[in-house]
């Protein structure tokens, strides 16, 4: 495939009069449909009649030099986490078919409409947003990047999502990241995934995970792709992104668990990335931060995840239980076993890490990290249970704990043309995000060199 248009090449051609609204939202739906690609499994249900509906209306705006903003236009996907009016939720679940349709846009969703965004359809994703491989037996699991023809793992949970990026089907993604749903398919697809800030953004209109880490993030081609749309999402000034230099930034590679049996193929991107970084100037630290180590006793009987997932989903559960995937009913139902005391030692933990760990990192401008240990894995040889859950550990393990630590981090693709795919991740604590932007997209034309 041809590189593909970034958003702000899109909105220069689109303002040019080079393209319009409704000629990128065809391309977009005939790349969806071609039968030989993966739209069939990247998307659960394709809004064509109101997508072209949309698409003239901003033409009609452009021509009259009143679009709502430069990006008016562009098609972007949605989770199918995310409430959109008149149509029903089914957070990639057949437990949910028969809800009633949403009497109103998520407020993401209405901010990237109100932006000039135009919604193409909803994307495909690991039922109820519970793994980071990315495989649905509902809807089918789209392939991801890496050697298609032989099935690779496309990384959940937003697994549609990144998808629908990397093959065009989209501009931009709207996806969610409660222990790396949007970074770790940006690193198996080699796009850009971004998890932001968890307070920056509003959680209303999506079916939650966990309401303590889950953060909902875009996923897009480029580091300015995603600032763009996070912006939006957080219903700020999108501002042109100035990269920082890389002589002198502060750099921590974490030596506590997140470098632990890594791939090969991870293992030797990682370390040229940093002697790529180090040649630019930046000065890079190897730092234990035994408060990773934290991390296993907060998670020991399900964490957060399962406890505040069985909340919502026990009655669900009840009456729907058959029709939920066996691999994620299983990891919901551990939250059963969590009592209200031990609700409270893993917030009272979780603050505390928090705490101490903004201390740890306050001299350094980021931590760096790979973004999985492991590299995309067939979807094949995921049909073992105790396969599946070894990879799915590895795939959510370092991503996981930046949710934990009410960070913000970045996935960017570090691989060189023809090797596996694989992310190199970016973090530091909440607040920071627009630090992470610059750093990242200075950073962005170095890495792989």
């Amino acid at each position: 495939m041809t590189k593909l248009p970034t958003l702000n090449s899109l909105a220069d051609d689109l303002e040019a009069g080079r393209t319009t609204a409704r000629k990128l939202v065809e391309e977009c739906i005939a790349r969806i449909a071609d039968p030989t690609g993966e739209g069939q499994r990247t998307f659960i249900h394709v809004d064509k009649e109101a997508a072209l509906d949309a698409a003239d209306a901003m033409d009609r705006l452009r021509k009259a030099k009143a679009p709502p903003s430069r990006f008016a236009g562009i098609p972007v996907s949605i989770k199918d986490l995310f409430d959109i009016k008149g149509q029903v939720t089914r957070a990639g679940s057949r437990a949910l078919e028969d809800s009633a349709p949403a009497e109103a846009d998520a407020p993401v969703v209405a901010r990237l409409r109100r932006a000039g965004f135009i919604v193409i359809g909803r994307t495909n994703m690991t039922e109820f947003a519970f793994s980071g491989i990315g495989i649905n037996p509902h809807y089918g699991t789209p392939k991801g990047a890496w050697k298609r023809s032989e099935g690779h793992i496309p990384g959940g949970s937003s697994s549609g999502a990144a998808v629908s990026v990397l093959d065009g089907m989209a501009h931009g993604a709207l996806g969610t990241d409660t222990g790396g749903s949007c970074r770790i398919p940006a690193a198996y697809n080699g796009i850009v995934g971004y998890k932001p800030t968890q307070r920056r953004i509003p959680l209303d209109g999506g079916v939650p995970l966990s309401f303590s880490l889950d953060s909902y993030g875009p996923l897009a081609r480029t580091v300015r792709c995603c600032a763009i749309l996070d912006a939006v999402l957080a219903d700020e000034p999108v501002t042109p992104l100035r990269p920082r230099p890389i002589k002198g930034m502060r750099l921590a590679v974490p030596t506590t668990i997140v470098l632990d049996d890594l791939d090969d193929a991870v293992a030797r991107t990682f370390d040229r990335v940093l002697k790529a970084l180090s040649k630019a100037g930046a000065e890079i630290e190897h730092i234990e931060v035994p408060e990773l180590l934290d991390a296993g006793p907060i998670n020991s009987k399900g964490g957060f995840a399962a406890a505040e997932s069985y909340a919502w989903h026990r009655y669900l559960l009840a009456s729907k239980g058959d029709d939920y995937d066996p691999r994620v009913s299983g990891r919901i139902l551990r939250g059963e076993g969590i009592s209200a005391a031990d609700y409270i030692d893993m917030l009272n933990a979780r603050r505390s890490l928090i705490s101490r760990i903004n201390a740890r990192l306050a001299p350094y401008d980021a931590l760096v990290l790979p973004t999985t240990a492991n590299t995309p894995p067939r979807i094949a040889d995921l049909a073992d249970d105790k396969a599946f859950t070894t990879a799915n550990m590895r795939s959510l393990r370092n991503c996981a704990m930046i949710n934990l630590i009410d960070g913000c981090a970045i996935s960017l693709p570090a691989h060189r043309e023809g090797e596996v795919p694989v992310g190199f991740m970016l973090a530091a604590p909440g607040g920071t995000d627009r630090r992470i932007f610059e750093i990242a997209a200075a950073m962005e034309g170095v890495i792989r060199v």
